[in-house]
C-alpha cells in the first residue's frame, strides 16, 4: 500500500496523512490514532520521497565542517558525534549533508546555498567559538540550526546542546586540591574555542577560591593531540618547581602525558597525579572496574544524539522557544590520582 491508497482508505488527505505518521503537532490525536493504527493494520511503510514531497521538506540535515582546524576531521570526538546524530536522523527519515569548507574558502557561502536551494530543513553549528559569528548570520538567514556548545560572547537567543564545562573544570581542580595537590597545570584546548574557554574558567575558579595564585607558566593551549600532552609533560617534569597534578581537557591529551611521566622513571597516581575529560570515546576506552584516568565523563555520542531528537522537534515545531540544555558531567576515580607527594 503507498500514501495515496492509504489516504484514500482513510478519505484523508495525503498531506495530513504524512502529518499524522510524522509527529506532526497541528494533527490531532484522534487522527494521529487512527492513521497509525491503520498504517499497521494494512503494513504501510511510509516512502522517504513521498514524505518529503508531502510535507515540504528535504528530509535532511546539514553539517558544515571548516578544514582551516586541520585535527577537526581526524578528532575522535568529531567521528562519535557524527555516529550519535547519524543516528537518530536515520531512525526519523533524515539523511545527513557533511560539507567540507577547505581552508580560505567561505563558509557562509554554504549556508546561503543551503537556503537558496532549500537543500536542508536545519543545520548543527560544529566547535564554536566564544564569539562565533555563524549564529547571528544563520539566526538572520533563518534556517532553523542548533548548537554543539555556547558562544559566551553570542547575545541572541539560539539553540543548544553543551556539557558544562566550567563546573567540570571546577570539580576536577578542588578534587586535586583536596588530594593536597596545589602546583596543578592545565593542558587546555584551544582557547578561542568556548569550551576550552569555560574549562580555563572553572580551572582558574578553583585556584582562587583556594587562595592559590594562578602560574601562567604552568597553563597551555593547543590541539588536543597525543604529541602535545607528551612534550607539554616532559618539559613540566624538568622544570625547577614541576606540578604534582596535571588536568588534561582530552584523554588523548591525558595518554601523552601519562607517556611522558613513564618515560620519566615517574608513577602516575604516585609522583604525578593526572585528571582528564572523558568523552567516552569508542576508541579510547576508560572503563574498567578501576579506569585508568581519574575523569570528568560526559558521552559526546549520548550527547550527539540527544541534540539531534532535539533538532528534530525544532523541525516539527517550528514557532517553539529555541531549546537549550547542560548537560553535567560525573567524576570517576581511576588509577592516575593520588596524594599530592610530600616534599
Amino acid at each position: 500500500m503507498n500514501l495515496k491508497e492509504l489516504s484514500e482508505l482513510l478519505n484523508l488527505s495525503q498531506t495530513t496523512v504524512s502529518r499524522a505518521l510524522n509527529g506532526f503537532p497541528e494533527v490531532s490525536e484522534r487522527t494521529r490514532e487512527r492513521v497509525q493504527k491503520a498504517a499497521k493494520q494494512n503494513n504501510y511503510a511510509p516512502n522517504k520521497a513521498a514524505r518529503g514531497l508531502a510535507t515540504g521538506q528535504a528530509l535532511t540535515i546539514g553539517h558544515v565542517i571548516s578544514t582551516t582546524n586541520q585535527n577537526e576531521m581526524v578528532n575522535p570526538v568529531f567521528g562519535d558525534f557524527v555516529a550519535g546524530v547519524g543516528e537518530v536522523y536515520s531512525k526519523h527519515g533524515y539523511k545527513m549533508i557533511l560539507s567540507i569548507v577547505p581552508p580560505g574558502e567561505d563558509e557562509y557561502q554554504v549556508y546561503r546555498e543551503f537556503k537558496a536551494q532549500s537543500t536542508v530543513d536545519a543545520v548543527v553549528v560544529q566547535s564554536p567559538s566564544v564569539n562565533d559569528g555563524r549564529i547571528e548570520f544563520l539566526n538572520e538567514l533563518g534556517i532553523p540550526f542548533i548548537v554543539h556548545g555556547r558562544a559566551s560572547e553570542c547575545t541572541v537567543p539560539y539553540a543548544w546542546l553543551d556539557v558544562n564545562n566550567r563546573s567540570a573544570f571546577v570539580r576536577a581542580t578542588d578534587f586535586l586540591h583536596d588530594l593536597g595537590h596545589r602546583r596543578i597545570a592545565l593542558l587546555n584546548g584551544r582557547e578561542h574555542m568556548d569550551f576550552a574557554h569555560r574549562r580555563r574558567q572553572g580551572y582558574e575558579s578553583s585556584l582562587q577560591s583556594h587562595g592559590i595564585k594562578i602560574d601562567q607558566s604552568i597553563v597551555f593551549s593547543s590541539d588536543m593531540t597525543e604529541s602535545y600532552g607528551y612534550q607539554r609533560t616532559a618539559e613540566l617534569l624538568k622544570i625547577d618547581n614541576p606540578p604534582t597534578a596535571i588536568l588534561t581537557a582530552s584523554i588523548i591529551v591525558a595518554l601523552g602525558a601519562r607517556r611522558a611521566v613513564q618515560e620519566a622513571g615517574l608513577t602516575v597516581g604516585q609522583d604525578i597525579s593526572i585528571v582528564t575529560h572523558d568523552d567516552r570515546l569508542s576508541y579510547f576506552h576508560n572503563n574498567a572496574d578501576v579506569p585508568m584516568f581519574t575523569a570528568t565523563k560526559s558521552s559526546v555520542r549520548e550527547a550527539g544524539q540527544h541534540l539531534a531528537e532535539m533538532l528534530i522537534q525544532m523541525i516539527a515545531n517550528p514557532l517553539m522557544e529555541p531549546p537549550n540544555e547542560l548537560l553535567e558531567v560525573e567524576l570517576t576515580i581511576g588509577q592516575s590520582t593520588g596524594p599530592a607527594p610530600s616534599k
